[in-house]
């Protein structure tokens, strides 16, 4: 069942600082993601169908907001237990086969998800140079359609942050797979 975001984002909200294992070996955070023009906080995960039909985008939009100087972190946040296609193994393996041109790091502890306040996969949090939040919500119109045409939303925002330009107030919420959190 798709789940989305809270349809407002909470313009000038400072990140949430993390400090999370990559799919490459390496320890990850705020510092060590960011661009100098600002990030984009990624949550997604293996399995989600709206993930799989986003990542050639994704991929191209990240590689081109970093030219921009915008770094990109994805962040994996379900209960690798109960869904274990999102484990750690399989999230190096999808990170290796789509070459990701930014870390992809597992929240073990879903503390992260929760403090971003996440829902959903895919779901984006866009921060300037200083780090407070410009934009929330999708990457595009396309949904699960792969090969969807669609306005580069969460693109276009991005270029326009790294410019010193605001991005646009009306924003469109992520819609995605929730994330599965651990049962207590």
């Amino acid at each position: 069942m798709a789940t989305s975001s809270l349809p407002v984002c909470d313009f000038g909200l400072p990140a949430v600082p993390f400090d999370l294992p990559g799919t490459d070996g390496r320890r990850y955070g705020l510092d060590s993601a960011r661009g100098p023009n600002g990030l984009l906080v990624m949550f997604i995960c293996n399995h989600c169908p709206y993930v799989k039909a986003i990542q050639r985008k994704l991929v191209r939009d990240c590689a081109q907001l970093r030219e921009h100087g915008i770094g990109s972190i994805a962040i994996m946040s379900n209960d690798t237990t109960a869904y274990p296609d999102d484990g750690f193994e399989a999230m190096a393996a999808v990170a290796r086969e789509w070459a990701y041109p930014f870390p992809y790091v597992l929240d073990d502890t879903q503390e992260v998800a929760r403090a971003y306040g996440a829902v959903c996969t895919p779901e984006f949090f866009g921060y300037d140079g200083r780090l407070t939040l410009q934009y929330h919500g999708r990457l595009d119109s396309s949904g699960r359609s792969e090969n969807a045409a669609a306005a580069r939303e969460l693109f276009d925002a991005m270029v326009a942050v790294a410019a010193g330009k605001p991005a646009p107030r009306d924003q469109t919420p992520a819609i995605g797979c929730s994330i599965k959190w651990r049962q207590s």
